[in-house]
């Protein structure tokens, strides 16, 4: 097997990446220009095994989480002991067609406490996935079953989330897409999900131990492998010339925040954090692309054999995650320009904020840089259970919610950022609108995930219509581990 291409940045710092790469993976402020105008205008009961949806589960397909092994460095380097979904290392990209309903027994084969959270799912509260509190984790030996029926098309994220203890499951490898398909999907001739993973591998192949503070209070557990689909990069792509592509690109990497460059191909997005938008081109090519984020990608290859293009994550000199090659018989099938892949009927047209609740979210903690000594290594003396706080409380299970409104309320949160580090911060149960400064409008598409630089501060807006006790978590996860987290309730 050929030496895979390693990451640079974690081996030159021990658990610090620099702070240009970390701004590499820069807030979605500057996905593309211009937007839409805005018109000026107690906690839920962790659910156990078998109830809420999970009434109805006899016909729930198992999916079993277990050690297993997997090659990511050649020899003589040892087989990574990883933790991988029904014996498979390439992680499940689970279809469901929208309006149906999943039903997933996972059992849990590890060795420690484990819940999957459908990241991006507008999803009932108890099915949600955050061990500790929206239901009891998983424990070894033990299975819960998850049944629901995602309510919108898209493409979501399959992670580990329990309190205190996703890093893990995470960085040992356990992750996926779920894709919920469209009644209507566009006319396309391949349908492609890359899933982008990094590991932190020791000399002999083997993971660097879990639980580090220095990590956690800084830029997070960054891998010096990635990985897409399971393999080590570049992934090869051979496609037909001239045919359109659909491209799902998800980022379930533990901390590692870049941007994607798209060369020899021009790509229009599609689809944001799931939701569909309007197609619009990268300005300049490139995407931020921080933890949690997915992309939607239409594109249509080169009508000549042998071409060639590329994704690549803008991390060092850059690092080509996927290589496109066109090889065969030329589609001959006409389509029509590539335009949207439709909307979403069940989010708001408009999001009125002139009686919006309003609430201040600040979040501190973290490892300091010195002002001095730029190169110097981040300081953190603190408690290593709890090093980040939101409005100056350490996430934890039993805490109250920061706030409660009523179901149909319209929520505007005014996020600073008073740490050293870019966030990337995730929205549970909801998506939302990225204001503008004066909240004279908003960028047209929603989220459910964003990266907020240091020092600043960005206020989203969306309507609390989903009832339940639901996380505003950072996506990095040991921070995440470390009470980088707050939770509201919509009664």
């Amino acid at each position: 097997m050929p030496q895979a291409p390693s990451v640079p940045a974690p081996e030159s710092r021990e658990g610090r990446p620099s702070r240009r790469a970390l701004i590499g993976g820069a807030a979605l402020l500057g996905l593309m220009p211009g937007g839409a105008r805005a018109q000026a205008g107690g906690p839920a009961k962790p659910a156990g095994p078998g109830t809420g949806a999970a009434a109805s589960v006899a016909d729930a397909r198992p999916l079993t989480a277990a050690p297993a092994r997997l090659r990511l460095k050649p020899g003589p380097a040892s087989e990574t002991a990883i933790w991988a979904f029904d014996g498979k290392t390439v992680p499940p990209a689970l279809r469901v067609k929208r309006g149906e309903s999943l039903r997933l027994r996972v059992e849990n084969r590890t060795e420690r406490p484990l819940s999957l959270h459908w990241h991006g799912v507008r999803n009932q509260n108890a099915m949600d996935g955050v061990g500790g509190v929206t239901q009891a984790p998983i424990a070894p030996g033990a299975d819960f079953t998850y049944a629901f029926a995602p309510p919108d098309a898209g493409t979501y994220l399959i992670r580990p989330l329990v309190v205190g203890g996703s890093s893990e499951p995470s960085g040992r490898g356990l992750a996926g897409f779920l894709v919920v398909e469209e009644t209507t999907p566009p006319a396309i001739d391949r349908d492609l999900s890359l899933l982008m993973q990094d590991w932190r591998l020791q000399e002999d192949g083997s993971l660097l131990p879990f639980g580090q503070a220095n990590f956690a209070a800084a830029g997070g557990r960054l891998g010096n492998l990635v990985t897409i689909n399971g393999r080590p990069v570049p992934e090869a792509i051979e496609a037909r010339p001239g045919s359109r592509l659909r491209l799902r690109l998800g980022n379930a990497c533990n901390a590692r925040a870049t941007r994607l460059r798209f060369e020899g191909v021009k790509v229009y997005v599609a689809g944001v954090d799931g939701q569909p938008t309007d197609t619009f081109e990268p300005l300049k090519a490139t995407l931020p692309f921080p933890p949690g984020t997915r992309y939607d990608l239409l594109l249509d290859l080169p009508a000549e054999p042998d071409a060639k293009a590329s994704i690549v994550a803008l991390v060092g000199n850059g690092l080509t995650l996927a290589s496109l090659t066109t090889k065969g018989e030329l589609v001959s099938e006409k389509r029509p320009p590539i335009g949207p892949i439709g909307d979403n009927k069940l989010l708001p047209a408009e999001v009125k904020l002139q009686n919006a609740f309003r609430r201040d979210v600040v979040i501190t903690g973290g490892a300091t840089l010195s002002k001095d000594r730029p190169e110097a290594e981040p300081v953190y003396a603190g408690d290593p259970t709890r090093i980040w706080a939101v409005n100056g409380a350490t996430g934890a299970a039993g805490a109250p919610p920061l706030f409660s409104v009523k179901r149909g309320q319209v929520v505007v949160l005014a996020i600073k950022n008073e740490t050293a580090f870019p966030q990337a911060l995730h929205l549970h149960g909801h998506v939302f609108r990225l204001l503008h400064p004066l909240d004279d409008g908003w960028e047209p598409y929603w989220l459910d995930t964003f990266q907020l630089l240091e020092g600043r501060t960005a206020r989203i807006a969306f309507l609390a219509d989903n009832p339940g006790r639901w996380l505003i978590s950072a996506t990095v996860l040991e921070r995440f581990d470390t009470g980088l987290w707050t939770s509201f309730e919509v009664t």
